[in-house]
């Protein structure tokens, strides 16, 4: 009699162990896809045409003369080449070639340096993470939107290096007293651009690859908006000192990604257009980050979840398009900034190799 009670109860046990493993799984799915709480700065707004212009830098000057088209100056310089890229990879992809690669990587080559002296930690991340840091860091509609995943791997290409620098916490205990980390890292990021936007295309706006110097910042939860504040600044000096006018734009309420607390963008002069087009975007994402990772701190009083910042120092080729229009000469030459001519071997122009 008693061994069938037993028997009884352990099998309960099981099945109701199996039922709080199906629960806790329903119930961490719908935990995942509640949004972050909003910094009571953020502008209210139906999306990003109801963004609000905070401050420019630098005078937008439109040239007399006309500024082409970003690939049309691209193929006088022989640095473009779309039409090969499509026969080796499809729409999205491109080559760049002689000056214009260089100045490409001249521009990334700076940018790290730029971050270095800023007193950020140098880093080239894995180009890959597993879907568990995925899931960490952004929120399901994003990751479909914009992730490559590696056929029969639980592995994803990095759309950004946050991806993985964030990553690289997981799970961990930090000391409060390493707080600050202030991290610039490198990586080539891959993007699959689905929805309104979409592929370019001619041109280098939205293209699948691309280049990027990212900063992210792991602090304090009351040293967040502090560091928010300088990040953005970082950027906007980093444009200003290519001699890219920019502005800043505060993202509303309906432009701002689940896990983000605030958020703002860098946006560059654009004079072929006559308008703004964005260069970057700083954010603050609270603990939502390291809520979902298991990122914390040990602290005085106890343990706490770090509050995470990531900010766009470069991402190129389209950080380019606001070089090349911006210092985009009469006779269709390209004048390289001060800044970039050391990693340009003391070039100042770049001059047209044939007429188009």
């Amino acid at each position: 009699m008693a061994e069938t009670i037993l028997k009884s109860i352990l099998q309960e046990l099981t099945e109701n162990e199996k039922l709080e493993n199906e629960y806790s799984e329903k119930v961490t799915n719908i935990m995942m896809k509640i949004p972050n709480i909003m910094h009571e700065s953020v502008p209210i707004g139906k999306d990003d045409n109801e963004n609000v212009e905070n401050e420019k830098f630098g005078d937008p000057v439109v040239p007399e003369y006309e500024i082409p088209y970003h690939a049309d100056i691209c193929e006088k310089l022989l640095g473009l080449d779309k039409e090969s890229a499509g026969r080796t990879s499809g729409n999205g992809f491109y080559y760049l070639m002689g000056d214009v690669a260089r100045l490409h990587s001249a521009m990334l080559s700076y940018a790290r340096d730029f971050m270095i002296n800023k007193g950020f930690t140098y880093c080239v991340p894995p180009f890959m993470i597993r879907s568990d840091v995925v899931d960490g860091v952004m929120s399901f509609e994003e990751m479909d939107a914009m992730m490559y995943k590696i056929e029969g791997e639980d592995l994803y290409l990095i759309g950004t290096s946050e991806h993985s620098m964030i990553g690289k916490f997981k799970g961990q205990l930090l000391n409060e007293e390493e707080l600050p980390l202030t991290l610039t890292s490198y990586s080539p990021c891959f993007r699959k651009e689905v929805g309104a936007h979409g592929i370019e295309e001619r041109g280098l706006y939205r293209v699948h690859q691309f280049e990027k110097q990212e900063m992210v910042v792991l602090c304090k939860k009351e040293d967040g908006m502090d560091w928010y504040n300088k990040m953005w600044q970082y950027t906007v000096e980093f444009f200003r000192s290519l001699d890219v006018p920019v502005r800043t734009l505060e993202c509303c309420s309906g432009d701002l990604a689940d896990l983000k607390v605030k958020s703002c963008d860098v946006e560059a002069w654009s004079p072929r257009q006559k308008k703004y087009f964005e260069v970057g975007s700083c954010s603050i994402l609270g603990d939502a980050q390291s809520r979902r990772l298991g990122i914390r701190a040990k602290g005085k009083e106890g343990n706490y979840l770090v509050t995470t910042l990531n900010n766009t120092v470069l991402a190129t080729p389209r950080g380019m398009i606001a070089v090349l229009e911006n210092n985009y000469q009469a006779d269709g030459s390209v004048k390289i900034p001060k800044a970039l001519q050391p990693y340009m071997g003391g070039k100042e122009i770049i001059s047209p190799k044939k007429d188009k």
